[in-house]
């Protein structure tokens, strides 16, 4: 266990973490690029494949962003034909968003290559420790 008072292994901490997020990324950063596409969009893709008809401004909560910089990363995805947007039938103001089979296809090639790494990563390492890693990482939201 962490010595939470020992400021080394906290350091050593956040740069593990730091290069745990740079490989986890750095395949589907570079597939990305390749469409002029970055991190942000990934993230669109993301959780709008996990929340068919999502409304807008609850993906503006989920990604803890504002309107203006949702507004032009969603706009390339909608011009891409990546994202559908329609408006709900329970009330005609709320845009609902959805992928297209283009927007499905790649985002299942994004996600497939970090699903991948973290079932490689989760077998080497054990159940153990695939829950104690699930457990930090739903706790570093709570804690900020």
């Amino acid at each position: 266990m962490i010595d939470q008072k020992n400021p080394d292994e906290l350091e050593e901490s956040i740069e593990l973490f730091f290069f745990a997020y740079r490989a986890f990324t750095s395949r589907p950063d570079r597939m990305l690029e390749q469409l002029g596409l970055g991190r942000v969009h990934h993230r669109i893709l993301h959780f709008v494949s996990r929340n068919p008809q999502l409304a807008v401004n609850t993906l503006l909560g989920i990604l803890g962003v504002s309107k203006q910089a949702l507004n032009a990363p969603l706009r390339q995805l909608i011009a891409m034909k990546l994202v559908a947007v329609e408006l709900a039938e329970h009330d005609r103001r709320v845009k609902q968003l959805s992928l297209t089979e283009a927007g499905r296809q790649l985002e299942r090639q994004l996600t497939g290559t970090q699903m991948k790494h973290l079932a490689a990563t989760f077998a080497a390492a054990g159940p153990q420790a695939e829950r104690g890693w699930r457990a930090v990482m739903r706790a570093i939201p709570e804690k900020s």
